[in-house]
């Protein structure tokens, strides 16, 4: 037989069991789809057997490791995050209940709590200070007062995150606190207990304002998208359209973001109709968000300022104003945090965050890892002046 006779059976030979492993791994992949589907029982022993290797390896630790092992609740939140790192996705986490809780709350806009807002002194006291009208302000507290004790319990291994949470609760029920007020040098003085009932806390996502060298322009600025955002714009809107403003800033700088929905009512307000995002699901399935209709402040002129702290849900607001021409951006560009988090509450009060899709302006720009670019670059200066509102009013009054 000749050397290219033998050459050609052996390529013959090759091509034949290449065809043969594809058709198997065909087989073997659409009969493990199959088990998959219609054999979850299957499936789920898979899954336990894979896990079995952990336990086997927790065995081997706690029978022979010298040191002292984390608990299981350590163990099992520990596990769950460096899963979670192999995504590779910074924005799919896991929240453990407390952190939560203080989330769910920012969120919502308001909570039940006394109102304060906490600190660390330099001698590494925890401080309070009271909101306006708070139950802690009405109760006494003074700002600059020093916590020791919650209930009785003295303050030892504690973070402000701890305590936070340890004030938060349902409106009604009282907590008991261990104060200090220093003396006017600064020398402590006798500690003294007050018992406050929680009230309802609200937190105001805007503040608004006439801008006093240019009575005509007014100025919202949005610290993050809760729940109540939308209509603290509107209330926003209606006081300064009754001061006579004729032109607006909408101030989005250093806001992360927080809820889409809210996001997309404010839009709305400057906006007569179109489209606010388009989300775009793994399987490329779209969403829209049309404009909604009702707006108030569709026709006013404005500017958005933005910065390197502009992200997600702000994004999204200053987006849809730019691609509809609505109003210029100014400022630096923004972060680029165009994803989507849906948010699983688990059974122990932790949750995970899960990125479920990503979102589109409505000239379908990908914001993520890129961020939008300002109309008018306009870099923050160094000084006691704002540069950037101060660019925005000449701007509008130009």
């Amino acid at each position: 037989m000749s050397d290219s006779r033998r050459g050609l059976q052996l390529v013959g030979c090759l091509v034949l069991g290449l065809c043969l492993a594809v058709i198997y791994a065909a087989g073997f992949g659409a009969y493990h789809l199959w088990e998959r589907q219609y054999n979850p029982q299957r499936a789920v022993n898979d899954s336990q057997k894979q896990m079995g290797a952990f336990w086997e390896a927790w065995r081997v630790l706690e029978q022979g490791y010298y040191g002292e092992l984390p608990t299981e609740q350590e163990r099992t939140y520990g596990a769950i995050r460096e899963a979670l790192v192999l995504l590779g996705d910074p924005y799919t986490i896991f929240v453990e209940p407390q952190p939560r809780e203080l989330e769910r709350d920012h969120m919502r806009g308001s909570f039940g709590g006394i109102g304060v807002d906490i600190w660390y002194d330099a001698k590494g006291q925890m401080v309070l200070s009271p909101y306006p009208d708070s139950p802690a302000a009405k109760a006494g507290i003074l700002a600059g007062d020093v916590l020791l004790a919650l209930d009785g319990e003295q303050l030892a291994t504690e973070t402000i995150d701890d305590v936070r949470a340890y004030l938060h609760g349902e409106q009604g029920t009282t907590v008991a606190l261990t104060l200090m007020r220093p003396g006017p040098d600064g020398s402590p003085t006798p500690s003294f207990d007050l018992t406050i009932t929680r009230g309802e806390i609200r937190v105001p996502s805007v503040t608004w304002r006439v801008i006093a060298h240019a009575p005509t322009v007014g100025y919202i600025h949005i610290q993050g998208f809760t729940d109540r955002t939308d209509e603290e714009v509107v209330g926003a809107l209606n006081d300064l359209k009754g001061q006579g403003i004729t032109s607006l800033i909408l101030d989005l700088r250093d806001n992360f973001g927080g809820l889409i929905s809210p996001a997309v009512g404010v839009a709305s307000q400057f906006l007569s109709d179109g489209v606010v995002m388009i989300e775009q699901k793994r399987t490329a399935e779209e969403s829209v968000y049309p404009v909604q209709a009702g707006g108030i402040a569709t026709d006013i002129p404005m500017v958005v300022l933005v910065n390197g702290n502009t992200a997600s849900a702000a994004e999204i607001v200053a987006g849809a104003l730019q691609d509809h021409g609505r109003a210029p951006l100014i400022g630096e560009r923004t972060y680029g945090k165009g994803s989507v988090q849906l948010i699983y509450d688990l059974s122990d009060g932790s949750s995970l965050h899960v990125t479920s899709a990503i979102w589109l302006t409505p000239n379908r720009t990908r914001i993520e890892g890129r961020g939008l670019m300002p109309d008018v670059l306009a870099p923050q200066a160094d000084g006691p002046r704002d540069a950037q509102l101060d660019y925005a009013v000449e701007y509008l009054l130009k």
